[in-house]
C-alpha cells in the first residue's frame, strides 16, 4: 500500500471516527472515557438517541468503526481520565 493511499484512508477513517466526533462535541455530562467505543456499542445495540447521550451522531457503520475507535480511545485514555478527574492539561504544540 502506498503512503498517499494510507494517508487518505486514515483521514477518511478519522473523519467518521466516533472518538473524534464525541471529543469534538463537548457536550456537558457526556461520557469521556472510551467515548467513541461506547458510542459504537450503543449504535450496534440499537440505541435511538445517540446525540442526546453522547453529543454526536453515531457513524454510519459502527461495526467497522469500532476497532479504530477502541484503539484511539486507548491512546487518549490518559488525557480523558485527567479530564474526568478535573485536572487541567494545557497542551500546546503543532507543526
Amino acid at each position: 500500500m502506498t503512503k498517499p493511499l494510507l494517508c487518505l484512508l486514515l483521514a477518511l477513517q478519522l473523519a467518521g471516527c466516533a472518538t473524534a466526533r464525541t471529543l469534538d462535541a463537548g457536550k456537558t455530562g457526556a461520557p469521556l472515557v472510551y467515548s467513541g467505543t461506547r458510542l459504537d456499542l450503543y449504535a450496534l445495540q440499537g440505541g435511538c438517541c445517540a446525540s442526546d447521550h453522547f453529543g454526536a451522531e453515531a457513524p454510519s457503520y459502527p461495526g467497522l468503526d469500532l476497532p479504530a475507535s477502541a484503539l484511539l480511545d486507548t491512546l487518549l485514555l490518559p488525557l480523558s481520565v485527567l479530564t474526568v478527574l478535573g485536572v487541567g492539561v494545557q497542551a500546546t504544540g503543532g507543526l
